[in-house]
């Protein structure tokens, strides 16, 4: 007779991609489950929880919701997170997680660049995938750090220095070559558009010449003047004179654009809701692929025995291929 399965499904219930994490660690795990004690299961094996810390109790990484009924599950999205606390232990709000709540020890305003750079080190240093997560801003600061000193504060050589610098260097180009690409493509989108409105003027029939008196002015441009915004000026001037701002913004600012409400960011920038809504969307795209970048470098890192960092001789190489 065949083996029982070890844990009952719902009938006909497919498989639910899920995204786990430890309350205080910010690596982040995506697992398939189709019910609750599957995916708890799962859990405790990929965030090598002890069995003297079960049973574990999953909560909504957003807001710190137990979940512990089945119905309940079933009706979450794909890719939900969730918080894997342990017993004893109680979810806080410091928990939240809106995808790099992690870097709320990031940097912060400060006068000094000496201290900026530093604190930017530091960050390296915890986890080289913070790279990603930067904004184009911070990446220029490190890169203009004397190697000397950046090896000192990160207690490595000046060889393994200079690697790193020319990785940042590389993303720094990367995401420039990516603006540049985005600027052709609107310019050729915006030719495209040019030529059409010549044809069809050429076209069109002289008999119509009262179709531009039915044109009405329905007032797209308009924004509520009285909505406010939490975003600083930086952002906002990065938002509206940057060519492809998304890719200037550290992943945080990027969090907080996606939060604003749409009246609230076109009333700051003086553009229509619409022009502020794919803004927001070019934001979320950004911020989607840099998370899932650190997601898998995390992932390939928990898969190397006994390393909890990445090693920093197997970072990328800083030459570029042509």
């Amino acid at each position: 007779a065949p083996n029982p399965s070890p844990m009952r499904r719902p009938p006909g219930a497919a498989p639910k991609r899920c995204v786990v994490r430890r309350r205080d660690g910010p690596e982040q795990h995506g697992v398939a489950a189709s019910c609750l004690r599957e995916l708890r299961d799962k859990a405790c094996g990929v965030l090598a929880i002890d069995k003297a810390q079960e049973p574990i109790t999953l909560v909504l990484a957003e807001d710190g919701t137990i979940v512990d009924d089945e119905d309940y599950f079933l009706c979450l999205p794909s890719n939900t997170k969730f918080v894997a606390l342990a017993k004893d232990e109680k979810w806080s709000g410091k928990s939240l997680d809106s995808g790099t709540s992690w870097l709320s020890e990031s940097v912060d305003e400060v006068d000094s660049a000496a201290e900026k750079w530093k604190q930017l080190a530091r960050q390296l240093k915890d986890d080289l995938s913070n790279i990603i997560l930067m904004s184009e801003e911070d990446l220029q600061v490190l890169i203009d750090v004397p190697r000397s000193d950046l090896a000192e504060e990160l207690a490595q050589s000046e060889t393994k220095i200079q690697v790193l610098q020319d990785t940042l260097q590389q993303v720094l180009d990367r995401r420039e070559e990516e603006r540049q690409s985005r600027q052709l493509l609107e310019l050729y989108l915006e030719a495209l558009k040019t030529e059409e409105s010549i044809l069809s003027k050429v076209t069109e029939p002289r008999a119509a010449p009262r179709k531009e008196m039915d044109v009405v002015d329905i007032g797209t441009s308009s924004t509520d003047t009285s909505a406010t915004t939490a975003l600083s000026n930086q952002v906002l001037a990065a938002l509206k004179e940057k060519t492809a701002p998304e890719l200037c913004l550290d992943s945080q600012d990027l969090e907080l654009v996606l939060k604003e409400d749409a009246a609230a960011l076109a009333s700051a920038l003086g553009w229509d809701k619409q022009k502020a809504g794919a803004v927001q969307g070019a934001c979320e795209q950004e911020l989607s692929k840099r998370l899932q970048q650190v997601q898998a470098l995390h992932s390939l890192r928990s898969t190397s025995k006994g390393k909890k960092a990445l090693p920093w001789g197997d970072w990328p190489s800083a030459k570029r291929k042509k």
